[in-house]
């Protein structure tokens, strides 16, 4: 459980046709590039991750494989809720062994159920628990990103795509390092972390008509500059009601 709350923070949100997962990724260093937290499963199923990434991997790569003979078998998409039950009896069972340790990773599941005509979110954790939310954030300073979701979730239900996206990328945009520190290499870490940029941020989107798209780099940018636009907006009205105040205050002064 302390290794997905040390890992970099994950998002996710579903309306009635769409779910979006967005993450952060981190880099080692200056000189290292960022790794992936968003992995496709199958065209209704992706997931984001916040642990240790190795132990991701094997879970995604056997969650393929689940999929793959289920459509080989079946010749259908396997359901989302099946899949999500069977991972959270492999997390419990390795919690009663001794000969290996529990997987260190927490995942968000987004999915979208062609049986039902519904999208869902779920998420996992080390201890075999499973919960399906209309909205979640998991990770390293997840509790800002949360605490959006808790304020906006009664509108995901109508929004569309890219409000889903927007909104998905305002929950991140809480979760960033910020402070300072003393050692140089922690200081470069804060500085790259510091803000969501399209290296830094990763997004995935799955629905209704819609296979898992992941929106990462220049695809990204167009939305980073809406929200950037959205913040200077609301940075520029405090600003003038600060100024505003003061007139005020000076006015009450003078004619006092």
């Amino acid at each position: 459980m302390e290794s997905v709350k040390q890992g970099s923070a994950c998002v996710g949100l579903r309306s009635s046709t769409h779910c979006v997962i967005g993450a952060l990724k981190r880099s080692a260093s200056s000189l290292s590039s960022y790794q992936k937290k968003i992995l496709e499963i199958d065209d209704h199923i992706g997931i984001a991750i916040a642990g240790l990434t190795a132990d991701a991997r094997t879970l995604a790569k056997w969650m393929r494989n689940e999929c793959l003979n289920h459509k080989y078998v079946y010749g259908s998409q396997m359901s989302p809720s099946r899949l999500t039950t069977e991972l959270a009896d492999i997390h419990q069972r390795t919690t009663q062994m001794y000969v290996r340790r529990p997987y260190g990773v927490g995942l968000l599941v987004a999915s979208y159920d062609e049986q039902n005509g519904k999208p869902h979110l779920y998420q996992t954790c080390p201890s075999g628990n499973v919960f399906e939310y209309y909205a979640s954030a998991i990770g390293a300073r997840s509790q800002s990103g949360r605490t959006y979701l808790e304020k906006h979730y009664e509108t995901f239900d109508q929004a569309s795509k890219d409000d889903l996206i927007m909104h998905a990328l305002r929950a991140l945009s809480g979760c960033v390092a910020s402070g300072s520190s003393s050692s140089e290499d922690k200081k470069d870490e804060d500085e790259k972390d510091s803000k969501l940029t399209k290296e830094s941020g990763s997004i995935a989107i799955v629905g209704k008509d819609q296979s898992f798209v992941l929106i990462e780099g220049d695809e990204l940018q167009p939305y980073l500059d809406r929200l950037e636009l959205e913040e200077g907006t609301v940075a520029d009205a405090a600003a003038g009601g600060e100024a505003a105040g003061e007139e005020e205050e000076k006015d009450d002064a003078m004619e006092t």
